[in-house]
């Protein structure tokens, strides 16, 4: 499977999009490096294109992504009356094609959140489309379109260029929820995020290694694993840390006691969570309270 791996923020935005009809005998144009990408998404008929070596039957109700840097062409006239929304979109950040799913991802193109940051740190997130695809709804896709296709007359407008963005996003959540999970999400990645989850659900309980591999169905060591490749840190860092961030809210927006704080958060000793925050951030609680008072 070819997949495009967007980085965001910045997210991807909406350049323009128009409704192409065809006759039979009609061969997509031949084009190469236009820049900006290009998605297609047929109503009827069939389109026959290819991209450098790959080949694609795009059927009614299937989309595709043509990359921005590369050669892409007609390898035959359609067969039957044709027609198909053409989109094209840009980013402004970075994005690489996969060719494998994210199986083969490595922990450092995942968000560290085991990392030191600042709590009013911007973290950024990484979104996955196929470059083909069925549409789980392709009748929303098409609404989404037709409402793009209908804004294009009052684009000189700052109101309609905002709409056409916000209706953009939509489009991108529709290809986002067509991509299969097991096609683009390792067992690995899985295990990690089903882990992250129990750990920020329950951070404010005792927790155990044993625990965890009970609830998830996961030998404790393997999840240690995942946890290490995905994350890069262990379960129990990751929950320390995700309670030391939690803290950090309370520190801010309560006058709560230290010792009621670090019970909230799930330590069960003041002076433990007091010293697990000055390793973490470099100041005591007190000293982080007192820089918003």
């Amino acid at each position: 499977m070819s997949l495009l791996q967007f980085t965001g923020p910045p997210v991807p935005h909406y350049i323009i999009s128009g409704l192409a009809y065809f006759l039979p005998g009609y061969i997509h144009m031949n084009r190469q490096h236009i820049q900006v990408f290009d998605l297609l998404f047929v109503r009827e008929g069939c389109l026959y294109l290819g991209e450098e070596d790959r080949r694609y039957e795009v059927r009614a109700g299937e989309a595709l992504i043509l990359r921005p840097d590369c050669h892409h062409f007609g390898t035959e006239g359609c067969r039957e009356d044709t027609s198909y929304y053409w989109l094209h979109f840009q980013t402004s950040g970075t994005w690489s094609p996969v060719t494998v799913p994210s199986a083969s991802l490595k922990a450092e193109d995942t968000v560290d959140e085991c990392s030191h940051s600042a709590l009013f740190d911007v973290r950024t997130f990484n979104l996955w489309l196929s470059q083909y695809m069925t549409l789980l709804q392709p009748a929303r896709m098409e609404e989404l379109l037709a409402q793009l296709e209908q804004l294009k007359v009052n684009a000189h407008l700052d109101s309609v260029r905002f709409k056409q963005q916000i209706l953009f996003q939509e489009v991108l959540q529709q290809l986002s929820a067509s991509m299969h999970r097991e096609q683009t999400v390792s067992l690995t990645t899985a295990c990690a995020e089903q882990a992250a989850s129990f750990l920020r659900a329950h951070y404010r309980e005792e927790i155990t290694t044993g625990m965890l591999g009970d609830s998830l169905n996961f030998h404790p060591v393997y999840i240690a694993r995942c946890m290490n490749r995905e994350y890069g840190c262990s379960p129990m860092e990751y929950l320390l840390r995700y309670r030391i961030e939690q803290s950090k809210l309370l520190l801010m927006q309560t006058s709560f006691p230290i010792a009621r704080i670090a019970e909230e958060v799930g330590f069960n000793q003041a002076p433990y969570f007091s010293s697990s925050f000055m390793k973490l951030e470099g100041i005591s609680p007190r000293q982080y309270r007192q820089r918003f008072s």
